[in-house]
Formats: C-alpha cells, sequence, structure tokens
C-alpha cells in the first residue's frame, strides 16, 4: 500500500479569529492528517504565522488551488512543498573549508535533508573537497572590474542547477545590490557575532585583545545591508583569559558550523517566516 505524500504548508496573514479553523477544516475536508502544527500572532505587528505538517492524498496541484481559493477570505500569502522534494542548494565559498565540510558531511550523513547540487568558489583551492563528494565545483574569479560579469554567472548557476537556496559558507565578497534582491528570502550567510565590534582583520584576535569572554556566530538571511538581514539562527561559546587567539580561531570555526547548518536546515523545512527586518522560527 501506497504511503500519502506529505507536504508543509507556510503562510501568514493579519491576524484575526478563524484562520487555524479555515486551514484545518479545509484539509479534514480533502481527507488530510496533520502531523505537526504550530502557529503564532505578532501582537506587535497584528500578523498571523502558521506552520503545518500534513499527509494527504491530493496532488500538489490540487492543494495550490484549494488554498488559492481559501487565501483571499484571510489576506493570506502561503507556499506549499512536497516534502519528497529536496531544496536543491548552491553553496558559495571563499578560502575556509569548515563550513562547507561540515555541510557536506551532514547531508551524507543524513542529518541534513537537502542536495548540494554545485559549490561555487573565488578560489580554486577547494575543488578536490568538493568533487571528493561527487558534487560539481565551479571556479569564479572575482575583481572588481569583473565582479557584475561574475555574479552574472552565479545567477546562471542558479538557474542551471534550479537553485532554491544559496548558502554563503565564509565567501568571503560583498554581493551587489542587484544579486541580493534577486536572491531575497533564499540566500543565508554565517559571520562571527563581533561585527560590528571588531571589523576588518582577524577578528578574533582583536576579541582576544579586549578579552572579551564570548565568542559566536549569526546566520542570517543576505540583504543589501551588510550583515544586517533577518537573523536565522545564533551560537556562542564562553571563554577566558586562558584561550589564546587560535583557540578562539577554532571554537569561532566550530560555532559558525553549528549556527549555519540549523539555519540551512529549518530554512529547508520551511521552519522560518519572515516577519519584516526579523525572523519567527517554528522549530522541532
Amino acid at each position: 500500500m501506497t504511503s500519502p505524500a506529505e507536504y508543509i504548508l507556510t503562510l501568514s496573514c493579519p491576524d484575526r479569529p478563524g484562520v487555524v479553523a479555515a486551514v484545518s477544516g479545509l484539509l479534514a475536508r480533502h481527507g488530510c492528517n496533520i502531523i505537526e502544527s504550530q502557529q503564532f500572532g505578532d501582537r506587535a505587528g497584528q500578523r498571523f504565522f502558521m506552520r503545518v505538517q500534513f499527509a494527504g492524498a491530493l496532488s500538489e496541484d490540487e492543494l495550490n488551488t484549494a488554498f488559492a481559493t481559501l487565501a483571499p477570505d484571510f489576506a493570506m500569502e502561503f507556499k506549499l512543498r512536497d516534502v519528497a522534494r529536496k531544496p536543491r542548494v548552491l553553496i558559495m565559498v571563499s578560502r575556509f573549508d569548515h563550513c562547507l565540510n561540515d555541510l557536506l558531511y551532514r547531508v551524507r550523513s543524513k542529518a541534513l535533508d537537502i542536495e548540494i547540487v554545485a559549490v561555487a568558489s573565488n578560489h580554486p583551492d577547494l575543488r578536490p573537497l568538493t568533487q571528493s563528494f561527487g558534487i560539481d565545483y565551479h571556479h569564479l574569479p572575482i575583481t572588481p572590474e569583473t565582479k557584475a560579469r561574475q555574479e552574472s554567472e552565479v545567477l546562471a548557476l542558479v538557474e542551471h542547477y534550479q537553485v532554491d537556496l544559496v548558502v554563503l559558507a565564509r565567501y568571503m565578497q560583498v554581493l551587489s545590490a542587484e544579486l541580493c534582491e534577486k536572491l531575497a528570502g533564499r540566500a543565508i550567510n554565517i559571520h562571527h557575532s563581533f561585527l560590528p565590534s571588531f571589523k576588518g582583520a582577524k577578528p578574533y584576535h582583536q576579541a582576544h585583545n579586549r578579552g572579551v569572554k564570548l565568542i559566536g556566530a549569526t546566520a542570517h538571511y543576505v540583504t543589501s545591508d551588510l550583515d544586517e538581514g533577518p537573523i536565522i539562527e545564533q551560537e556562542v561559546a564562553r571563554v577566558n583569559h586562558s584561550h589564546s587567539p587560535e583557540d578562539l580561531v577554532a571554537m569561532g570555526r566550530d560555532v559558525e558550523c553549528v549556527a549555519l547548518a540549523r539555519a540551512v536546515k529549518w530554512h529547508a523545512e520551511q521552519r522560518v517566516l519572515l516577519d519584516g527586518h526579523k525572523t519567527i522560527i517554528f522549530p522541532r
């Protein structure tokens, strides 16, 4: 006997009575069984957010049609995804390999349910690592004079591989406002949480010199405001005077990997909903 398909529905709309009843009622009328449901009403913004995972016999097209009929009654914005379809991910990286290696391993060990379709870099260094996992590697050099052309090549890869999400896994280049706009809501970056306090070279050494007690990392959506996009996840580690700058660098790499992996996982499972300049997270 074939198991029914599983879907994830996410939605947002003005906060008002009856939204949950309308959604659950529609699913019940179509013979769908709710597996997981989470919701949140933002009192300040008067907006309602909901994530529902359910199983049913209807096709994705049929369900989209059903919810498209319901949506106008609540001024509702919604997305529906078949759980069986893994999000297709393009990873961008420069020379630091820790975040890339971590994501590759998590996918291979089935801890992260995405499909990494390609890796792009402005350096050739990480080609052997990437190809050892059987994944295409694209070397896209960049200079100030070739930035526009290089970004058009990035967009060509996004189209060619039908990419759902771009992950900047320590990609040490600033994306143009135009590219940020085209990737809005589907590009995630990771950076050390010292920004903006410790800008420039060797931020962990700067932090060590100032005697910090916590180091951390922030994963966020990419916007044209450098490192100020909606935050998805943050991770910290406590340090003290006995830690050397090299210790801080090593610990910083660990927290960067953890924060980025969680952000990618939550995005892939549609557990992240945008609420203006912030995010609503429905963790499992």
